[in-house]
């Protein structure tokens, strides 16, 4: 696997990458050319052969093809984080795992009471609480050596575990119709991924050519095409993790997630006004990432000292904890995603984006501001883990 700091490193710049092709997107869909953005977003791509034929709009193709090799690579960052890494024993992953429930239940909570007296909205309830850690890194970077690295670690972890639960909730909330055939034919080749991974096979291809004809099954199932990715990754051996990660890691974070900004932050502020950001949706979205967030992740972890004793990483004094706790804030990428699955109206996933734009921006600010201070006024001196 990549060592750690090569994949700060790279987390890191792939976080600013995909901060600029937001902005292209956002500035592309309020230009003179907004119409070709749109064309472009609506383009019909297909495969065509005499066994399979598939048609995609390209936004169809970047969330549910090319975000499958995103998921995929979480998958074996989870598998990586619970064998070896940092979730790999109770001690390392009990806080990020307490703080990780904590900040999902909580912005979950904040956004349901928001627009629980909405049905039309009421399906965007688990919007916040997810955390990008790509965002939230590039934050972190650009504080420099002065942010512990332990730091760097736990917000990671809080982050996997974060991811985790997202794909539990795809899984059982956002997936309306079954196609059973479908799904049984595609956990017959999981079956045989794994039959594999038993019988010592580290060759990549086999698994590349099964691990194609799954998502094709799991995208005809009805379930979401995405988590194929994440269940394949957990059949690779772990002999062929590094070779594997080390060669999808750039592709996902210079290419595919900065396309999944492109094409999924664009949101025409013609016509908006002031009164659509305290509508119960964007405001739902955006109080659970800024507010529910911080509450949810420093409350748990403030809680899982004090009742269960568990340390603090070291090095990390509470300032930075709760600075950490904002950063969580930032949902960009899984919130965005969760929304596409919540929603198909254009109204509804326009106050989606509104909501996850303003929530992460005020999150990303405020925590990097917060980790500042926190960071300046600790200097050198080493703080107390109790």
């Amino acid at each position: 696997m990549v060592t750690v700091q090569r994949f700060f490193k790279q987390e890191t710049a792939g976080g600013y990458v995909l901060i600029a092709a937001s902005l292209l997107g956002l500035i592309w869909a309020n230009s003179p050319i907004a119409g070709v953005y749109h064309d472009l977003l609506h383009a019909k791509i297909g495969i065509v052969s005499e066994v399979y034929t598939i048609k995609l709009t390209t936004h169809e193709w970047v969330n549910d093809a090319l975000m499958t090799v995103f998921f995929f690579l979480i998958g074996l960052e989870m598998k990586y984080a619970v064998l070896r890494g940092q979730l790999s024993s109770v001690a390392k992953a009990a806080l990020p795992a307490i703080a990780a429930v904590g900040g999902m239940i909580v912005p979950a909570a904040i956004c349901f009471a928001l627009v629980s007296h909405e049905p039309a909205r009421v399906q965007g309830w688990a919007i916040p609480a997810a955390t990008d850690i790509a965002f939230a890194l590039a934050a972190l970077g650009m504080l420099g050596p002065s942010v512990p690295q332990s730091l760097k670690v736990f917000l990671t972890a809080l982050a996997v575990i974060d991811d985790l639960g997202a794909i539990v909730i795809i899984a059982v909330f956002y997936t309306p119709n079954i196609v059973w055939a479908a799904l049984i034919a595609a956990l017959v080749g999981i079956a045989l991924l794994v039959l594999m991974n038993r019988l010592g096979v580290v060759a990549t291809a086999p698994y590349v050519v099964l691990g194609l004809l799954v998502w094709v099954c799991v995208f005809e199932s009805g379930v979401h095409a995405t988590l194929a990715g994440v269940t394949v990754a957990f059949t690779i051996p772990m002999a062929s993790l590094p070779k594997i990660e080390h060669a999808l890691s750039p592709w996902v974070a210079f290419l595919i997630v900065p396309l999944f900004g492109l094409f999924n932050a664009g949101i025409s502020f013609a016509g908006l006004t002031p009164a659509v950001l305290l509508a119960p949706l964007p405001l739902g979205i955006a109080a659970g990432l800024f507010v529910g967030k911080q509450v949810g992740i420093f409350g748990f972890s403030w809680i899982a000292t004090r009742v269960a004793k568990i340390q603090r990483p070291d090095g990390v004094t509470w300032p930075m904890l709760y600075g950490a706790a904002v950063l969580g804030g930032i949902g960009f990428t899984m919130s965005l995603f969760i929304g596409t699955l919540a929603f198909t109206s254009e109204d509804a996933l326009t106050e989606t984006k509104i909501g996850v734009l303003l929530g992460s921006f005020l999150s990303a600010i405020a925590g990097y501001f917060v980790l500042r201070a926190a960071t300046r006024s600790t200097g050198n001196r080493k703080p107390s883990t109790g």
